[in-house]
């Protein structure tokens, strides 16, 4: 993951941690195993640039849902998923869905937490919240879910 943003960075592509990595930076440390990396990227006209960075970390193009995301995966098991956002003057942001509507990034929801102490630009508590209801969670979303309270608490006091 480190890699990754770092390569992001360096091609100018701003990028937060969302999904079970992002709750991970959060609470500071690996709560479970992960499938993939999910990163919201600012803005579609950086795509471009940061599948030019993924390329040659071995990263190739496995589902194009594209505005909505994209998913890439490399050899030993590594997914990704991009999910580009656009953000108005006044810092809000919108995603596409893939039912026309959007994901809203209200101004507030992006933040860094850390991992290994290394800190990890990544997607709010509340907005990890927002992205983890309204569909039926799998497991991996029960142990999210039941994690972020506590997060809340801990990061409010």
């Amino acid at each position: 993951m480190l890699v990754v943003l770092a390569v992001l960075a360096d091609r100018g592509c701003p990028a937060w941690v969302g999904g079970g990595w992002g709750v991970d930076a959060l609470a500071g440390h690996q709560t479970r195993p992960h499938r993939d990396l999910d990163l919201a990227i600012d803005d579609a006209s950086h795509e471009p640039a940061a599948i030019d960075g993924l390329t040659p970390l071995g990263y190739q193009l496995d589902t194009d849902w594209r505005p909505v995301r994209a998913e890439f995966s490399r050899p030993g098991g590594h997914r990704m998923d991009l999910h580009p956002v656009t953000f108005d003057r006044a810092g809000h942001g919108r995603q596409h869905d893939l039912t026309g509507g959007w994901f809203d990034y209200p101004l507030g929801c992006l933040t860094t937490g850390s991992l290994d102490g290394h800190p990890i630009p990544c997607l709010s508590i509340d907005q990890q919240i927002r992205f983890h209801t309204g569909y039926p969670p799998r497991a991996i979303d029960r142990h999210d879910l039941a994690l972020l309270p506590h997060l809340a608490r801990h990061h409010r006091q």
